[in-house]
């Protein structure tokens, strides 16, 4: 009669160790990770909360049928980059703001930008309703 063999069993990974050495790990760090000093505490911060967005003043608004205005006059895109210019005299292309609707196609924002670019403005910059919360 054979008798069977007794499959040898495998020890387990002393996962215990592993557990033990992150856990000092983790308490290492937030002992060593407070880098930036403490506030002091007569300082009290300026609150935001209640500040209403608006466009910047020198923004241009375009509207949804595509006209463009600024500071509430009718404009074209060579009048923005001349007010640009005034608003940053050492520039030779200077950056232009514009506040877009909603509503107004993607082609004809783009067509802008380009009249833009060809009038002279370097960057043109889009303000969004969060970048004005």
């Amino acid at each position: 009669m054979a008798l069977r063999r007794t499959a040898e069993r495998r020890k387990g990974e002393p996962t215990i160790a592993l557990i033990n050495i992150v856990f000092l790990m983790l308490i290492f760090f937030m002992i060593a990770g407070a880098l930036a000093p403490p506030l002091d505490a007569r300082v009290e911060l300026v609150d935001t909360a209640d500040l209403d967005g608006r466009a910047p003043p020198d923004a241009a608004v375009v509207l949804a049928d595509g006209s463009l205005l600024l500071r509430e006059q009718p404009v074209n895109a060579a009048a923005v980059v001349a007010r640009a210019r005034e608003q940053d005299p050492a520039s030779d292309a200077p950056a232009v703001r514009l506040v877009p609707d909603r509503n107004l196609p993607a082609a004809s924002l783009l067509a802008l930008a380009a009249d833009l670019r060809d009038a002279g403005a370097g960057d043109v910059w889009l303000v969004t309703e969060k970048g004005l919360e």
